[in-house]
């Protein structure tokens, strides 16, 4: 037989159901108790607390077995947070272990330096852990009833559960602001969807200066002047503080005002009710875009307290770049909003090629070609160097392939204090003709048959052994 149960009271934790009671999770609690002897189904909210001291009285109404069958669901329970656990400190643990337990685990679990799936959750959790018990009222409430308490108690409608903190409780990012002073802000996406409005603190955050974008300009350069350095001037837009309104985007002789819709505080709340409870819906204020204040906007910049600019700038290219080399030009990229400094200007180079010299880091390579004469006869030929036309003595019997340096021909070292340079490689290639005249070749012929006889020479001087190849 199956029993629908119907409670005249919530209980303060949800009920799980086994084959054969229903009891409250909560290891003291004694409202009720039901006993069958058949597995007993039951239509339970999702989440339950306890508002009554006094046991909780239940009607048992027999269903049909189609009834009972359509009635029937499952329970999901969801086990309430211990926030002593949470923060790993003792219930008889004083202010200041509470906070120094914060302090540590905050900065562990914040999102942007732990990058692990749960990390956001558990800095949530930290937070949440933190504000109650190191607020003497809160914590009172929380060690007697527990965190449905704090639902229930005045704390705020949306509690702790499905979509947020309540109204009373602080956004967790402000609360490491207030410890560390910059690092929170950003990592949850500014706060949206997690409840509490932040009071003041929230309000200061969001009105803080910007920091001004940075700027790309790529700049193309010769092979020379990478080498060696050179003086360029460029011209980049960018955005500059505007005159008008002295950078505050506000209109010259007005002042702004607070946000009627938001009361200063940059968000709106709003209260959903559904069959599962009342959600809350945080937002961002429409009317004041989250900054907390109205103003009557400059005409010039239309209130962003910055207009398009450009401006000259002179910048030394350092000898020893290369391609993709980034020179970094501080304090010249787009202004800041709100006071905030402004951005810093990267200039990308691109190194043109060089029709005879190539690179290789500090190394500069180049190729020369010779005739077969003058590399068994051996010459003299002039090869082009950074450091422009320079004489290079090819000795006789060189051979196709042969690598030869020029020491401290090469490129300087970058940022180097010295006048340190590397070398420069001369490839030698020897170059065979493909048809000769009658006139030479005769002489090449004669020149054959005298090596073929210095050949044999040196090979009977050597105990008779003859070698071919």
């Amino acid at each position: 037989m199956s029993y629908k149960t119907t409670f005249g009271a919530v209980c303060s934790t949800e009920l799980p159901i086994c084959n054969s009671r229903l009891t409250c999770a909560s290891r003291n609690c004694g409202h009720f108790k039901a006993r069958s002897s058949s597995t007993v189904s039951a239509s339970i909210p999702s989440s339950t607390r306890c508002i009554s001291s006094t046991p909780l009285s239940s009607t048992m109404v027999a269903l049909s077995p189609r009834q009972s069958r359509r009635n029937r669901t499952s329970i999901i329970t969801q086990a309430a947070r211990d926030f002593y656990q949470i923060l790993g400190v003792d219930r008889n643990a004083d202010k200041k272990t509470i906070k120094s337990s914060y302090r540590q685990l905050a900065r562990k679990f914040h999102p942007d330096v732990n990058k692990e799936a749960n990390a956001e959750a558990k800095f949530k959790d930290i937070s949440a852990a933190y504000e109650v018990l190191s607020d003497d009222e809160k914590k009172s409430i929380y060690d007697r009833f527990g965190e449905e308490g704090l639902k229930g108690g005045g704390m705020g409608a949306g509690g702790f559960g499905g979509g947020g903190y309540g109204q009373d409780f602080t956004n967790p990012m402000d609360i490491f602001e207030s410890f560390f002073g910059g690092m929170g802000g950003g990592g949850f996406g500014g706060g949206g969807g997690m409840g509490g409005m932040g009071g003041g603190q929230g309000q200061r955050m969001r009105n803080r200066p910007i920091q001004g974008d940075d700027q790309r300009y790529d700049m193309s350069i010769d092979f020379l002047e990478a080498v060696f350095g050179c003086q360029k001037e460029v011209e980049v837009s960018r955005l500059e503080s505007c005159s008008t309104c002295s950078g505050s985007g506000v209109k010259a002789g007005t002042s702004p005002s607070t946000c009627s819709t938001c009361n200063g505080q940059g968000q709106v709340v709003q209260a959903v009710r559904t069959p599962l409870g009342i959600f809350q819906q945080v937002s961002t204020c429409p009317a004041c875009g989250g900054t907390g204040e109205t103003s009557t906007p400059c005409g010039t910049c239309k209130g962003d307290g910055r207009i398009r600019g450009s401006k000259r700038i002179s910048l030394r290219v350092p000898p020893g770049v290369d391609e993709g080399s980034r020179l970094r030009v501080r304090g010249e990229g787009d202004s800041g909003k709100k006071g905030g400094g402004p951005g810093d200007l990267y200039v990308f180079l691109a190194v043109r090629p060089h029709s005879e010299l190539k690179r290789d880091g500090t190394t500069i390579h180049s190729d020369v070609e010779i005739t077969y004469i003058d590399a068994i006869l051996g010459t003299t030929v002039q090869v082009t160097t950074v450091d422009g036309p320079v004489d290079l003595k090819i000795p006789a019997g060189t051979q196709p392939g042969t690598t030869l340096v020029m020491s401290k021909r090469g490129v300087p070292k970058l940022g180097a204090s010295n006048s340190a340079r590397g070398d420069h490689l001369v490839h030698v290639k020897v170059k065979i003709p493909k048809g000769v005249s009658s006139e030479e070749k005769k002489l090449i012929e004669e020149l054959k048959e005298l090596s073929v006889a210095n050949a044999g020479k040196t090979s009977s001087s050597s105990g008779g052994k003859k070698w071919f190849g």
